[in-house]
């Protein structure tokens, strides 16, 4: 059976319990992912001729397991196959590894020997054969290390994160600089000058069509390592990824200037106040300040992103992640703000969701810069994406939707309310060049506002009416059946508060909308049965979810003059794209390696067998498909069940008052209850507390009969459908998998959204008649009313007062 990705993927992350201990997660993600470095190109290279990456003799994973419970084993490790893998590999050196024999970050003797020991055991696992998850199409082993990246930097804390640029925002700028609709070769360069652990130029790699050529310079040498093996794991063995000061001391260079590529991205260090250490920006041999001026002293950010234009290609396009600062401070920043605008360069900024990014919680946006249609270009387009994204644990987190709207928005420069705007140079002018989103786009919700009128005088606003002709213009008619006039400018509820679902639900126009709908979703659930039934083994799942996303977002959108549908095409694609991430991803992948197998396993807790169970087909679809009428039997013994002890609980409840039959037990039980019927058995008087108990024998007995027979049934019918499994056929697999789980599964998820969006409106319907369903007077009445009330109740309370003083002073 084939390892689930996600098994993969906690199983590596629990490794790392190995070696937490008193070292920071900085620290021990090196090992970690060392170690994930050396079992991959061993069990991808090792005897192999030509490949990429030479194994030399006795320096793979298998002369790491030979020296498990050695007393030296750090030492070996380091010597034994460190040494020779970095020797014999251009690409590599010692220092990308960390010391395995530190007795400061491992421990020393009996302690080193176990954590090492148990950590390559964890990589020795026969299933981790990294051999059969080649990175051709889709590396499960590429993904695993960004896996492993993310949630390092997530744990490495304020300042320590940032070897890591959230794959979410990697993939849309790998999107917009236009590098997947571009015409491609090995020839196409690309460059990230801090490039971290590599995965923002690996993003950009997967966007391009072709293979093309990557390279990057990153100041930290620890860091730089694992970008150089993550090239590796992710099939770019040429690339060239280099250690040093970027801005001090730039690697690439054609002669004595600046080397140009194609694409250049780049997530810097944000406001850098050491940026100029060892430059002297005023005589910069490179001329990255020349044409735009010196960035302040302690704010570094544009001496990255000027370091990006000048190592652009005159055709070169490139995106840089900048804190918000940049687009709106003074000074020397408006002045070089000023001269990247009035040449052409700047093609768009998107401002993104706080608290993205690993080791900062401010805002950032994503600056991109253009220089092919510098000359020509009239505006700048601005998107404010800072309100999509998702909670997860301390961070936010781009959703699919939220990354596809952004760059469809920008790859068609569409204009939105709201969200986004194309503006233009000379309004840009007028603001001084300051660039801050906010003065360009209104992303404020519409405030719900109070109707002083509505409240005096009466009726809903018509304004708040028409704010909903989304919905109206699908239910025309619907509108009138749920309002009536009432004067100018305001309506009244036509039928009762309590109606408006009925009213709604029932309304032929929605009815007419709930089926188009349904029929609208079954034209695509046709198309995606047949290529979803045309897997077979070794199918990219990658490709496979790519197709069928893209499809059910396109069957979904609008066409050119329609008007705006009622549901969010993105959130349709949402739900597609959660319940892959939650069970699709597994079960494809699943048929990538093995086929259409559905193959059963035993669930052992504590080496106790607790059942069986089927990934790629769980039980309940088998039971559903083959043994309904077990099924229908054994929840109706259930019902039964649940009837006979509902009748005992009321008889219980009926009877158990202090004088009554079930007063002096100390627990109601059978044990107690066939006692105290023994007990009184015969008594004349106790007759009737003797019908009552039997009667709770008798039920209880009922209950006693019902629970075997229902546990016989489900035992039968878990044996049954258990035995169902080894008759299922390769078409029968393919039918309950596509048919009654995935698409079924996708087509509740688009149900639920029609149902929220009727919500919404009967919601909103509601809270506007609530709120004006009483004028002032009414509620000047309701409180004079009151008042006399309260009145009155006060003068009875008075009088007794007074009475009760006389009688008192009497007495």
């Amino acid at each position: 059976m084939a390892l689930k990705k996600s098994e993969l993927y906690s199983s590596l992350w629990a490794s790392c319990d190995e070696l937490r201990g008193g070292m920071d997660a900085s620290q021990y993600k090196d090992y970690v992912l060392s170690l994930l470095f050396i079992k991959y190109v061993s069990d991808k290279y090792e005897g192999k001729a030509y490949a990429p990456i030479t194994i030399p003799e006795g320096a793979g994973f298998k002369a790491m397991v030979a020296l498990k419970g050695s007393a030296d084993i750090g030492d070996k490790i380091n010597k034994k196959v460190i040494a020779p893998l970095a020797e014999t590999n251009d690409q590599l050196s010692q220092a990308d590894f960390p010391d395995f024999n530190s007795s400061e970050k491992l421990g020393d003797g009996k302690e080193k020997v176990e954590k090492l020991t148990n950590l390559i055991g964890i990589f020795e696992r026969p299933e981790l054969n990294f051999s059969k998850n080649g990175a051709d199409g889709d590396d499960i082993l590429g993904d695993a290390y960004e896996y492993l990246m993310r949630h390092f930097a997530t744990e490495s804390g304020k300042s320590k994160g940032q070897f890591y640029t959230p794959a979410e925002v990697s993939r849309i700028m790998a999107q917009i600089i236009g590098i997947g609709a571009a015409k491609t070769s090995s020839s196409t360069t690309v460059y990230d000058p801090t490039c971290g652990s590599g995965s923002l130029l690996l993003k950009v790699a997967d966007a391009a069509s072709t293979p093309v050529t990557l390279y990057g310079q990153e100041k930290d040498s620890q860091t730089s390592g694992l970008a150089r093996m993550n090239m590796i794991l992710h099939n770019n063995p040429t690339a060239t990824v280099v250690q040093g000061n970027t801005l001090a001391d730039p690697k690439f260079l054609e002669g004595d200037a600046l080397k140009q590529f194609d694409y250049v991205v780049a997530n810097p260090p944000f406001s850098d106040k050491r940026w100029s250490t060892g430059l002297d920006p005023a005589a910069d041999p490179h001329e990255r300040f020349k044409a735009f001026g010196v960035p302040p002293n302690k704010q570094g950010n544009y001496a990255y992103l000027l370091h990006i234009v000048r190592s652009l290609k005159s055709t070169g396009a490139g995106a840089c992640i900048l804190p918000h600062g940049v687009l709106f401070r003074g000074n020397a920043e408006a002045a070089i703000r000023e001269k990247l605008v009035g040449k052409g360069y700047l093609k768009g900024i998107i401002g993104l969701p706080a608290n993205l990014f690993y080791g900062t919680g401010i805002p950032a946006c994503i600056v991109v810069v253009d220089k092919k249609q510098a000359a020509g270009r009239k505006g700048v387009l601005m998107i404010d994406a800072s309100a999509g994204f998702q909670k997860e644990g301390p961070k936010n987190r781009l959703r699919s939707r939220d990354i596809h709207k952004i760059v469809d928005v920008f790859t068609n420069a569409e204009e939105h309310p709201g969200y986004s705007r194309v503006v233009g140079i000379d309004e840009i002018a007028k603001n001084d060049f300051n660039l801050n989103l906010p003065r360009y786009i209104d992303s404020r919700e519409a405030e719900d506002l109070q109707d002083l009128g509505g409240h005096l005088y009466g009726g809903i606003p018509t304004a708040d009416v028409d704010a909903l002709e989304t919905y109206w213009d699908i239910c025309p008619g619907l509108r009138k059946a749920l309002f009536k006039e009432n004067r100018t400018g305001y309506v009244d509820l036509r039928v009762e508060p309590a109606a408006i679902k009925q009213t709604i639900h029932e309304h032929p126009e929605f009815v007419a909308f709930v089926e188009q709908m349904d029929a609208h979703f079954e034209a695509w659930r046709k198309r995606a049965v047949k290529k979803l039934k045309s897997l077979e083994a070794g199918c990219d799942p990658k490709a496979v979810i790519h197709e069928l996303s893209e499809g059910l977002l396109a069957h979904y959108e609008p066409k050119r003059g329609e008007a705006q549908p009622l549901i969010d095409p993105y959130a349709v694609y949402q739900h597609l794209m959660d319940y892959w991430a939650d069970v699709m991803q597994d079960d494809v992948y699943s048929i990538a390696a093995d086929g259409w197998k559905a193959e059963t396993y035993r669930i052992l807790v504590k080496r106790k067998d607790k059942g069986w169970a089927c990934d790629l087909i769980p039980k309940e679809l088998v039971v559903a498909r083959y043994f309904a009428d077990q099924q229908a039997a054994l929840s109706q013994l259930v019902v039964e069940l649940e009837s006979a002890a509902a009748e005992r609980i009321e008889l219980e409840e009926e009877h158990g008052r202090d004088e009554d039959a079930f007063g002096d037990l100390e627990k109601v039980n059978k044990a107690n209850v066939s006692a105290r019927a023994k007990e009184i058995k015969g008594d004349p008087e106790q007759k009737e507390e003797l019908v009552v108990l039997k009667q709770w024998l008798t039920l209880a007995e009922k209950e006693a009969k019902l629970k075997k027979k229902m546990k016989d049934s489900a035992a039968a019918l878990d044996e049954a459908a258990y035995a169902g499994y080894a008759e299922l056929t390769c078409e029968d697999v393919r039918a309950i998998v596509v048919l009654d789980k995935w698409v079924t599964s996708v087509g509740d998820a688009v149900e639920r959204e029609v149902t929220r969006n009727s919500q919404l409106l009967r919601t909103r319907v509601d809270d506007l008649a609530s709120r004006y369903a009483s004028t002032l007077t009414d509620l000047t009445k309701l409180s004079i009313g009151l008042d006399g009330t309260v009145g009155e109740h006060l003068e009875q309370i008075c009088a007794k007062s007074i009475d009760i003083h006389i009688r008192e002073v009497a007495v």
